[in-house]
C-alpha cells in the first residue's frame, strides 16, 4: 500500500522560514509526481507546488511563487518544501500526494485534487506572531 507521511509543519512567526517533508514506506517515489496540498480552516484544498517524477518539471501557485521551492531527492525517497517568508495566510494542513508520472502532468496535477494514488496524513503549519 502506497503510504505518504509528511514532517516538518510547526508554529513560525510571520516572514520566518519552515522545510516540509514528504516521504514514502514501501514503494519508491521516483516513477510518481509528487505535489503539495494545503487546506485551510473553512476552505476547499489547493494545490501548492507540485513536482515531476525526476525533478526537471515543477509547478507552483501564484501565491507561493518566489516564496516556496520544491525538490526532490530519489535516492532518499523523500520530496521537500522549502518555505520562506511564510504569511499568516500560508497557515494551513499541509498534504502531500503522489501520481504516477504518466498519469499526469504537474501543472494538471496541482490544479486538481482528484486522481492521486496516495495521500499523506498531514502536517500543520501556523504563521503568527
Amino acid at each position: 500500500q502506497l503510504q505518504l507521511v509528511e514532517s516538518g509543519g510547526d508554529l513560525v512567526q510571520p516572514g520566518g522560514s519552515l522545510r516540509l517533508s514528504c516521504a514514502a514506506s514501501a514503494f519508491t517515489l521516483k516513477n510518481y509526481a509528487i505535489g503539495w496540498f494545503r487546506q485551510a480552516p473553512g476552505k476547499e484544498r489547493e494545490g501548492v507546488s507540485c513536482i515531476s517524477s525526476r525533478g526537471d518539471i515543477t509547478n507552483y501557485a501564484d501565491s507561493v511563487q518566489g516564496r516556496f521551492t520544491i525538490s526532490r531527492d530519489n535516492a532518499k525517497n523523500v520530496v521537500y518544501l522549502q518555505m520562506n517568508s511564510l504569511k499568516p495566510e500560508d497557515t494551513a494542513v499541509y498534504y502531500c500526494a503522489a501520481r504516477l508520472f504518466f498519469r499526469t502532468t504537474v501543472q494538471a496535477m496541482c490544479a486538481n485534487t482528484g486522481g492521486m494514488d496516495s495521500w499523506g496524513k498531514g502536517t500543520l503549519v501556523t504563521v503568527s506572531s
